[in-house]
């Protein structure tokens, strides 16, 4: 059995779609997240890998989404 990377009760649901691109589609998703509790404070992400691997996209885009809201502040 595969180990997932998400923890018991979190409900991200993210859909990384837009007009403006995979990087800030999925920046503005993970973003809502934090923004309607679905994201809890110290709550751990995945890794970039993993991540990039279950919605299909390149890793350097998750890394870079992550890299950005850290830079903002959405995420430590």
């Amino acid at each position: 059995m595969a180990e997932s990377w998400a923890n018991p009760g979190i409900d991200l649901h993210l859909e990384p779609a837009g007009s403006s691109g995979l990087r800030q589609g999925l920046t503005d998703a993970l973003r809502d997240a934090v923004r309607e509790g679905r994201l809890a404070p110290g709550t751990r992400l995945p890794s970039s890998r993993a991540l990039a691997a279950d919605l299909g996209i390149a890793r350097n885009t998750v890394a870079e989404a992550y890299a950005g809201l850290v830079a903002e502040g959405w995420l430590t």
